[in-house]
């Protein structure tokens, strides 16, 4: 009878947390379920009630702060000129050392070749080395 008891108060509890949403009444529900699986064996009473005890501590304690912590975080948004880096970009004016002009991320940019040497035709695909102030250091797409 012990077994059922703790699976009934396990689902009571699992129920109860749909109306709080804190994940205390879900660490309860966890703990109940594994005396549940602890009573199978017949154990006394008093081994049941320690057995809650330090599961419902155990998951009170590390799993409910964990999970709170993993799903309340924001995943960080960069939107420095850092975030650019090894972007892909279009060419719409002739890219040399000297300077020329690439659609990156939707928006116009100034850009010059990394190499003095290369020069990017409209049209090519080039990518975002670095950033120097406003202007975009490019090479050939990777």
């Amino acid at each position: 009878m012990g077994p059922l008891i703790w699976l009934i108060a396990a689902l009571v509890l699992a129920s109860a947390e749909m109306l709080a949403g804190e994940f205390t009444m879900l660490m309860l529900a966890g703990a109940a379920l594994a005396t549940a699986g602890i009573a199978i064996a017949d154990v006394p009473l008093w081994a049941e009630i320690v057995c809650f005890a330090a599961s419902a501590l155990v998951l009170l304690l590390f799993l409910k702060p964990y999970l709170h912590r993993h799903l309340k975080s924001q995943p960080v948004l960069d939107t420095s000129t850092k975030a650019l880096e090894g972007a892909p970009a279009e060419v719409l004016e002739s890219v040399s050392s000297t300077g020329g002009q690439i659609r990156l991320d939707g928006s116009i940019w100034s850009a010059r070749s990394i190499d003095p040497t290369s020069s990017f035709a409209v049209g090519e695909r080039v990518s975002v080395v670095r950033i120097d102030g406003t202007t975009a250091i490019v090479w050939k797409e990777l």
